[in-house]
């Protein structure tokens, strides 16, 4: 939070904080993500919350990580315009191996 370029916006659904969706400068590109309590999925939340989000951050590229196996992520990367650019791998904190999609919302 004390890193001058994040932009951090919080969720709301029915008045309560249901998750929340973030940007960031990471080596040289503006990042993206969001989460999304589990009682909240398959409601909207985070298709809106990103939708919103979006227009608060104007810089483009973007780009977004996503979990492979993460479909109704991908999913909302898609309905807001984000297309898989390039396949990764990343290490998580126990050392397990995760395939990813970087994904990109240009222009």
């Amino acid at each position: 939070m004390s890193n001058p370029t994040v932009l951090l916006k919080t969720a709301l659904f029915d008045g309560h904080a249901a998750g929340y969706v973030v940007s960031w400068d990471q080596s040289g590109e503006r990042e993206i993500g969001y989460w999304v309590g589990k009682e909240y999925w398959g409601k909207g939340v985070a298709t809106q919350a990103l939708t919103l989000f979006l227009g608060y951050v104007k810089s483009r590229p973007l780009f977004a990580h996503v979990a492979k196996h993460n479909i109704a992520s991908r999913r909302v990367l898609e309905k807001c315009g984000f297309n898989i650019s390039r396949d990764d791998e990343v290490s998580d904190e126990g050392g397990k191996i995760i395939e990813e999609y970087i994904m990109t919302l240009e222009d």
